[in-house]
């Protein structure tokens, strides 16, 4: 199997993208640490999991809170001793015009999206560079590549999100550690769905279509770069 005898940890984990991603990667051979902030969905998760044969720990941590991702890392580092693949696909939308933004939901969106992603990086970069191995999988969006209108602040997180993901590939080479962000446009989510409620998805991505990027990358030969992987829906225009 593809990732057979490795680790990953992948936050958001309880639904959509990152529960997608988990049972891939489980698929695969992979043992799982899954990170949300509903434990119930996370058991869910787990579950399907270790019908693979392979193990899944649910792990209760809301992103936002730089304490329990120190918490989660130490837990995750505890019961698996390290982590092949870290996958930073937590987030959160907020669409609105720039002048109905607030403070407020400005800072969640780069606590979430990108703020998040650095501490999970930081935490664990020690253990990889020890190793010397390592892959780090950031799930950004195409709005960090093109700006979209009503989409300021989760756009500007997740272009901070995509310039990280350059930074590390170009920091962390010597190490054997490689970073990738993957772009889609609309994936048919539940976040989606409630930012979203007036667009018809019925040609928009599937979390499974997103997976199997997260697989490929994953599976890369550490000889190649890979910064960015854009991601489109067949039927859309170039920037959706």
């Amino acid at each position: 199997m593809l990732l057979e005898g490795k680790t990953a940890l992948i936050t958001g984990a309880g639904r959509g993208i990152g529960r997608a991603i988990a049972l891939s990667y489980a698929r695969a051979g992979c043992h799982v640490a899954l990170a949300a902030r509903s434990m119930d969905e996370l058991e869910s998760v787990a579950d399907e999991v270790r019908t693979h044969d392979v193990r899944a720990l649910p792990v209760c941590c809301d992103v936002s809170q730089p304490d329990q991702i120190t918490a989660t890392v130490e837990t995750v580092l505890r019961e698996f001793e390290y982590v092949d693949i870290l996958v930073n696909n937590a987030g959160a939308a907020h669409f609105a015009p720039i002048h109905e933004t607030t403070p407020e939901a400005w800072r969640q969106a780069f606590d979430i999206n990108v703020h998040s992603a650095f501490l999970f990086v930081h935490a664990l970069l020690p253990s990889m560079m020890a190793r010397k191995k390592g892959r780090i999988i950031n799930v950004s969006s195409v709005t960090g590549i093109k700006a979209l209108p009503e989409q300021s602040a989760y756009g500007a997180a997740k272009h901070a999100l995509n310039s990280l993901t350059k930074s590390l590939n170009l920091e962390l080479h010597p190490h054997n550690i490689a970073a990738h962000a993957i772009c889609p446009g609309g994936v048919d989510t539940r976040l989606s769905r409630e930012a979203m409620p007036h667009r018809d998805k019925t040609d928009w991505m599937r979390p499974e279509d997103i997976a199997d990027t997260a697989l490929y990358l994953a599976t890369l030969s550490p000889r190649v770069a890979v910064d960015i992987v854009s991601m489109r829906r067949f039927a859309s225009d170039p920037i959706a």
